[in-house]
Formats: structure tokens, C-alpha cells, sequence
């Protein structure tokens, strides 16, 4: 083994200064994976991450491991997925079951894709509303309050 001062965070990782290098406290952890202390607790009570029993001393100590799985946690509700969905990856982490893998990922790619399309139309009746908004005379009720307040001929832009 070598000594070096001040190697042990040069390549952004997670040693500890003395003897646990192979734990660590929760809010070392929740440095490590980048989430504040609460997300971590938050997850363990959706049984996303495990609660390890308090040792003989008064912290509980948490795996080097965790941190990906946090960061995996992250990506995915970076994505779309929900903390059901997400717990249902980590179930199938081990990517041996790709058929169930690629209908999880399928069933959010066409809800995203419902989204897209339910923003875009909004997108056009939004358009609409403002050019309308915009060439119509003062005298003339607002067509975009019209349409919100569901008054008749004020919206005709469905």
C-alpha cells in the first residue's frame, strides 16, 4: 500500500480518512450520491434502499454500493419513471429479464409520447389564442379570457 496525503478524493471518490473504508455514514452517503439526507430516509421508507441495522455504535453504517444505486434511482426519474417504476427496475437490475425490461421502458416511451402530444396541442391552442388575441379590436372580448372562462365564440380555435 502506498501513502499519499491527499489522493483519497482525487477521482471524485469515497474514502473515508480512517478505518471504515468500507462503510459509510448517511450523510457521507448522501454526499457521495449527491441527494440531501431526506432522500436517502425517503427512499428507505419506499423500500428502494435498504435501512441497515444500527451497529454496537451510534450510526449506521451504509455500503460504498449504495451510491450507484442511488445515482441509478436519479437517472431514472431523470427519465420519466416513476419511484413504482424505478423500485420495479431495481428488481430486475440484473438485466436478465430484458422482455420485462423493454415493456417497463416501452410503457413509459408511449407515455411520454401522449405527453408530447397533449403539449403539442396545447402549443396550437395557446398560438392560436394569442393571434387571435392579437388581431382582434379592443371592443371585442379577450378571446384567450373567453376561452379560459368557456364563454361561447371566444375559443372557436379547438
Amino acid at each position: 500500500m502506498m501513502h499519499s496525503k491527499g489522493r483519497g478524493r482525487a477521482h471524485g471518490g469515497v474514502e473515508q480518512a480512517e478505518p471504515k473504508q468500507d462503510s459509510l455514514t448517511i450523510g457521507r452517503l448522501a454526499r457521495a450520491a449527491e441527494v440531501g439526507v431526506e432522500t436517502i430516509r425517503y427512499y428507505q421508507r419506499r423500500a428502494l434502499l435498504p435501512t441497515p441495522d444500527a451497529g454496537s455504535g451510534a450510526f449506521r453504517s451504509y455500503p460504498p454500493d449504495l451510491v450507484d444505486r442511488i445515482r441509478f434511482i436519479k437517472r431514472a426519474q431523470e427519465l420519466g419513471f416513476t419511484l413504482e417504476q424505478v423500485g420495479n427496475l431495481l428488481q430486475l437490475e440484473d438485466g436478465s429479464d430484458r422482455p420485462a425490461i423493454r415493456e417497463l421502458a416501452s410503457d413509459k416511451l408511449r407515455q411520454i409520447r401522449a405527453k408530447i402530444a397533449d403539449l403539442q396541442k396545447m402549443e396550437r391552442v395557446l398560438s392560436h389564442l394569442l393571434h387571435e388575441c392579437e388581431v382582434t379590436g379592443q371592443a371585442a372580448p379577450c378571446p384567450i379570457i373567453g376561452a379560459l372562462t368557456g364563454q361561447a365564440g371566444a375559443g372557436g380555435c379547438h
